[in-house]
């Protein structure tokens, strides 16, 4: 029940809030500089920005550059509007404003430009990793951040930050069960001997700085480059490890 709740209902009804709150507010931005996707392709690269997505999904202020094999830039294309196909292959481009470089020929210098009215991008980009790079990663499904890592390892970009939140995805049961560990010391104190709220208090307080630690290690993994694994485990590890050493010594005094 967690699971599909976290995995499916969370992630959809987070993009559906954010799409709704474009509606009123205005479209969604990254700030100024907008968002930055790679796509590599057999004959060359890509570099895609995008600026803005309008709450019906339609991605705005969209510029794409194309590099060759060896890193020189061949075209430009400056885009109003573009949409994600359905079957996740192409986008539809509207009013396109594409400049085209003169790479390999010694003869011509002046750069070409064109005005399209509407053209097909074959890519890889899916609507998820789209949204991947406009919303919070902790926010989607397992699947897609997976997809989405192997697609910016592909690309040779930086992935520590998705890796450490599929990490935590993966082990979120592990989380689910520290919460039952940290119970333990306190199911076996006699709460008649002393004061209950002090120790509903304190076990409030423990719930809450697990919570602490493990967003901590989170951005400390990120900085450090940790091993993403290790930095979503270590804190449910250490947790556990002091809940039960608790335990041990409650039954060895009592």
């Amino acid at each position: 029940m967690l699971f599909a709740l976290g995995d499916y209902v969370s992630p959809l009804a987070d993009r559906t809030a954010q799409l709704l709150k474009a509606r009123y507010t205005g479209r969604i931005t990254v700030g100024q500089t907008g968002a930055w996707l790679k796509e590599r392709q057999a004959y060359g690269q890509y570099a895609v920005n995008v600026g803005e997505l309008a709450s019906d999904g339609v991605l705005h202020d969209v510029r794409i550059f194309e590099f060759d094999n060896r890193g020189f830039l061949m075209s430009m294309m400056q885009v109003d509007s573009a949409s994600v196909s359905d079957d996740d292959e192409s986008w539809q481009l509207q009013k396109v404003n594409r400049i085209d470089f003169p790479i390999g020929d010694a003869k011509k210098t002046n750069v070409d430009r064109t005005q399209i009215e509407t053209l097909r991008w074959p890519n890889r980009l899916s609507a998820e990793m789209v949204a991947a790079a406009l919303l919070k990663p902790e926010r989607m499904r397992t699947i897609d951040l997976f997809q989405y890592i192997r697609h910016l390892q592909s690309n040779a970009q930086a992935a520590q930050r998705y890796e450490i939140e599929f990490w935590k995805k993966v082990f979120y049961p592990l989380s689910c069960l520290v919460m039952v560990v940290l119970a333990l010391p306190f199911a076996y104190l006699h709460f008649r001997s002393g004061n209950i709220a002090g120790y509903v208090f304190g076990g409030v307080m423990a719930g809450i700085s697990f919570y602490l630690l493990n967003n901590v290690f989170g951005f400390m993994g990120n900085l450090n480059n940790w091993q993403p694994w290790l930095t979503s485990a270590a804190p449910a590890l250490i947790y556990s490890a002091i809940s039960l050493a608790t335990f041990w010594w409650l039954v060895l005094r009592q």
